[in-house]
């Protein structure tokens, strides 16, 4: 009879693997992908470097597990801002400032998401992850549309040119020291993307 693990070791097992994922994403926020060797995660998180292997086969495993947890966070809380009640162009507004100012106060864990350099697997998760940024924001540019608060369009454009914007433009402040406020680019950032959205305040309902 194939030996099964008792509900205790199974829950041992869970927290011994939350805390590895957690520890995991500390280490790839302060020295990104390349560095985050299992040696360092496992370290960090107070285990033998081989029991590493008992929750993630490889290291890649792990850093897609990480990339998948944050990246899922991100876009968990930006859904719940778009998806919120009001003006569509006011979430859209909203949805952009929270999105940049959460990069901004994790910015080595917001770098590593948009674009440290990773390994293929994770590369895959950040391309798929850009989708869901794109359908999130196109969802509500069609709402700012049929609401006569946003031109003509095709969203799903325009929603692909904004999520590439947004993360262009936070690169390189996420790569620099942490110095200034945040305030300027945030509202630089919010701005550029209702034009890019093509709103106009003195544009009348159409």
């Amino acid at each position: 009879m194939p030996y099964r693990k008792t509900p205790a070791e199974q829950e041992r097992l869970r927290t011994v693997r939350e805390r590895l994922v957690d520890q995991a994403t500390s280490v790839v926020a302060e020295v990104g992908w390349a560095d985050a060797s299992v040696t360092a995660v496992a370290s960090a998180a107070g285990i033998s470097a081989g029991s590493v292997y008992q929750h993630f086969p490889s290291k890649a495993a792990l850093a897609v597990e990480v990339f998948r947890r944050a990246a899922g966070r991100e876009v968990e809380v930006l859904g719940e801002v778009l998806h919120g009640d009001g003006d569509p162009v006011e979430r859209l507004a909203h949805g952009v400032g929270v999105f940049s100012r959460r990069a901004m106060e994790r910015r080595g864990l917001a770098y590593a998401l948009l674009a440290a350099p990773a390994a293929p697997a994770v590369g895959a998760e950040r391309l798929s992850f850009r989708r869901r940024y794109r359908d999130l924001f196109a969802e509500v540019i069609r709402e700012g549309i049929e609401a006569g608060s946003l031109p003509r369009q095709d969203p799903s454009v325009t929603a692909a040119a904004l999520t590439g914007a947004i993360g262009e433009v936070l690169v390189d402040p996420l790569a620099a020291p942490a110095e200034d406020s945040a305030d300027a680019l945030v509202g630089e950032l919010t701005a550029m993307s209702l034009r890019c959205a093509g709103f106009r305040s003195d544009a009348a309902p159409h």
